[in-house]
């Protein structure tokens, strides 16, 4: 990956979430930057992944293209990551 172009990352996570801890963990150890939005604990940001469709966390917005939940290949794929 062309690491003068970061890509831009969203995290909806809530709090005690395991998942959204293990994503958040594995885009650290590859050097991403991302921001992270808590939905449980703000409610405009919980309507706003309702309102995109998604009702569980966490959902991982790679330059505006979700992945529901810690699925490693497609963050892979879009990041560019080989392993």
């Amino acid at each position: 990956m062309d690491k003068t172009r970061q890509p831009k990352i969203i995290i909806f996570t809530s709090s005690g979430c395991p998942w959204c801890g293990a994503v958040k963990r594995y885009l650290r150890e590859k050097r991403f930057r991302f921001r992270e939005v808590n939905v449980s604990k703000d409610p405009s940001a919980a309507r706003d992944l309702a309102r995109r469709g998604h009702q569980g966390v966490p959902v991982v917005l790679i330059n505006n293209r979700p992945i529901v939940g810690f699925d490693k290949p497609k963050i892979n794929r879009l990041l560019g990551i080989k392993r």
